[in-house]
């Protein structure tokens, strides 16, 4: 529990489109978990955080406004006005059924390193498990924070590691590609953050050059770890939602946050398949 000092909280009015259970919960991160007294905890760049939000308000917990200004505006996107991104997806029926189902989704702007390892760890994997191994990594080898929680350990920390040292971790094979991407973004092989303006393309065939990285593991790292909102990630629940909703693919004219739309889609799709393979 928080003391009094810290159950203090910072709060920003006029924030009507994130809703924190999906945006928090569809699969995208994996260190949030909701509390009895409806706050979400987790811990990202470092720091510990519990938040809700509700009425428009984001309520801050443990937190100070340099940070909030510095940090957490930015991993909830505040910035990006996804109202308008909302109302573009009309020019498509489905598109525009599958955002007014849950509009408050946002992209989360992650820690690039970690969204890489996360999703490396996630490969034939289910998020119970994900959130196991990940909770491991961080009580293993993170940083012990004031509050109890443990830092996501870094590339440079997990680079001169073995896969003898990770088997508390129980990832299986996933421990050798957890290695190889440490030790290429820890001796700047691959430098994560100029992934960030290079073109889309080269963007993916670097990250696919680690052991293990592939089409999704690359998308996601760049949607969740690099906003790039261009990125489109798919797995099994995603190529059941192009089959059944876009057969012919996303429209052209929503390219440019096709991260977004595949939120939707991801949500919609996960919450209502059961009733669309009856019709």
């Amino acid at each position: 529990m928080l003391s009094t000092l810290e159950r203090e909280c910072i709060k920003i009015d006029n924030i009507h489109t994130l809703d924190l259970d999906i945006t928090l919960d569809c699969g995208q991160c994996f260190r949030w978990e909701k509390e009895d007294d409806g706050r979400w905890h987790g811990i990202a760049f470092g720091k510990e955080l519990w938040v809700k939000c509700e009425n428009g308000t984001l309520e801050l917990y443990n937190t100070s406004r340099e940070d909030v200004n510095n940090i957490w505006r930015e991993y909830f996107d505040l910035v990006t006005d996804y109202e308008a991104i909302c109302n573009s997806f009309s020019c498509n029926e489905i598109m525009n059924k599958a955002a007014k189902y849950a509009p408050g989704i946002h992209i989360l702007s992650q820690e690039p390193w970690e969204a890489l390892c996360s999703f490396i760890i996630s490969q034939n994997n289910n998020i119970p498990r994900i959130k196991g191994i990940i909770s491991r990594l961080c009580e293993n080898f993170g940083k012990k924070l004031p509050l109890g929680g443990y830092s996501f350990p870094s590339a440079d920390i997990l680079a001169p590691l073995s896969e003898k040292d990770l088997a508390p971790l129980r990832c299986g094979f996933r421990a050798k590609y957890i290695l190889d991407a440490a030790r290429k973004v820890s001796s700047g092989e691959i430098d994560l953050n100029k992934l960030r303006i290079l073109p889309v393309d080269q963007a993916r065939e670097i990250l696919k050059t680690i052991k293990g990285v592939g089409p999704k593991v690359a998308e996601c790292t760049l949607l969740y770890g690099l906003h790039r909102l261009e990125c489109f990630p798919m797995d099994v629940w995603m190529k059941r939602a192009m089959s059944e909703l876009l057969p012919e693919g996303l429209p052209i004219s929503l390219n440019a946050h096709a991260g977004i739309a595949q939120q939707y889609l991801f949500h919609y799709t996960r919450m209502n398949y059961s009733q669309m393979i009856k019709k």
